[in-house]
């Protein structure tokens, strides 16, 4: 493969960007997302701008990579890159749109944030509707393309972040260490406490325990009401 940046471990290359800049664009981005997955908070997607030949020693897709290494790969690409754009969509955007479509909306807002507009897309998967920049959709991208693999990196530091924070207001949960995922932690403390106010409504072990709830406030109707019988 063609600017390899990981030739040890088979990672993510330069191979996309080099035969789209052969087309002649210039102001490449590879965009991904982070998030489907969880019960809570939002879904979090990142555009990064890549020179070329950027070496980032151990990049790759971010869910296959410790900790330490995405916050140190993340504060290199943040100042190595020609752009990096972050956009999210919240949990209410989750449970109106669903959550394939609140991840397109959060990579729009992605490239909007982005201080160069690209020229061209490259996405991990997916393609971006009614856009007039040419894109190419790659399955598996993160662990193929360095650009998308530095946006993963982006946007899993970032909503990682995002969770710690979250930690701080509703700390029954521990979001500071599931980070929202459907985890045998997280699923007792939901069912022990309940959702909250970031939980995802529409994702089913969060609907089972407001059918739960229900459940319990009819029994309870029911008893009240026999008592006036």
């Amino acid at each position: 493969m063609v600017g390899s940046l990981n030739p040890t471990t088979g990672g993510p290359t330069e191979e996309f960007e080099v035969e789209a800049r052969s087309r002649g664009y210039r102001h490449i981005a590879g965009l991904d997302e982070a998030g489907r997955g969880p019960l809570a908070g939002p879904v979090v997607a990142a555009a990064v701008l890549l020179p070329r030949r950027c070496r980032l020693p151990g990049l790759n897709d971010s869910k296959q990579i410790i900790e330490a290494d995405r916050v140190r790969l993340f504060d290199e690409i943040v100042r190595r890159a020609t752009g990096v754009g972050v956009g999210a969509a919240t949990e209410v955007e989750i449970d109106r749109l669903n959550i394939l479509q609140a991840s397109l909306l959060a990579m729009r807002r992605a490239l909007m944030a982005l201080p160069v507009q690209p020229d061209f897309l490259l996405l991990d998967a997916v393609t971006l509707s009614g856009l007039s920049i040419p894109q190419r959709p790659i399955i598996k991208g993160d662990g193929l393309s360095c650009s998308i693999a530095a946006a993963s990196i982006v946007a899993k530091v970032t909503r990682d972040r995002l969770m710690v924070e979250y930690h701080r207001w509703y700390p029954q949960y521990n979001f500071a260490e599931h980070k929202g995922y459907a985890t045998p932690e997280h699923l007792r403390l939901l069912r022990e406490h309940g959702p909250c106010a970031i939980h995802r409504r529409s994702f089913a072990p969060v609907q089972h325990c407001f059918a739960e709830d229900d459940t319990v406030s009819l029994s309870l109707s029911d008893e009240s009401e026999s008592l006036f019988d």
